[in-house]
């Protein structure tokens, strides 16, 4: 679930350009080194830390965002209300709240760790690979998303009904069911069951 541009950099202290590096771990999360952003998503792909964040209203509906059209891994798809990958030695918690406030320009009022779940999701269109060892978070939002259009393209409050009808007619990410899935025990604790999800 990359958070930049495949060819972006992030600028060190003296100015100059560093490629952006994500932390590899072993099947229990462990970390075991560096690779690459985008060295890591190719075939086979290398398993690396990553998270995902669900936020919701005071109604009970998830925020949706899609990926703006110009991301080198599934553009223009719908997904989770963020997701990326830590820095190497960041904590997935404070990756998750960093990442969420640039892409979406919003600071959760609550957001709970919600487990991990691991993966292996190719992108038949970019050949990419999702080796995921990802971290959790759902949340609440009371604040209007200001989206960075860089990041994405649109977003979209929606009950749990209304979720499975755009999942049937639109195009989502790969791995956003599997990561639905894997938190909704933390959903349906944060949203009550009155909510549906």
């Amino acid at each position: 679930m990359p958070i930049t541009p495949a060819t972006e950099t992030q600028l060190s202290s003296n100015g100059t350009a560093e490629s952006i590096l994500l932390e590899l771990v072993d099947e229990n999360g462990v970390t075991i080194g560096t690779a690459e952003k985008l060295a890591a998503h190719q075939p086979p792909g290398q398993l690396h830390r990553a998270f995902s964040v669900f936020l919701f209203d005071e109604r009970g509906r998830l925020l949706l965002q899609q990926r703006a059209l110009g991301k080198y891994h599934s553009p223009g798809v719908w997904s989770n209300t963020c997701c990326g990958h830590p820095y190497p030695g960041e904590a997935p918690f404070a990756a998750a709240a960093r990442r969420t406030a640039e892409e979406l320009g919003v600071s959760p009022s609550l957001m709970a760790q919600a487990g991990t779940v691991r993966y292996n999701h190719p992108d038949p269109a970019s050949g990419l690979v999702e080796q995921e060892y990802n971290h959790l978070f759902v949340g609440l939002v009371q604040q209007k998303p200001v989206p960075d259009p860089e990041e994405v393209g649109a977003t979209a409050f929606v009950t749990a009904a209304e979720l499975a009808e755009r999942h049937a007619r639109e195009p989502f990410s790969a791995w956003f069911m599997t990561v639905l899935d894997a938190a909704r025990p933390a959903i349906k604790e944060l949203t009550g069951s009155s909510a549906g999800w």
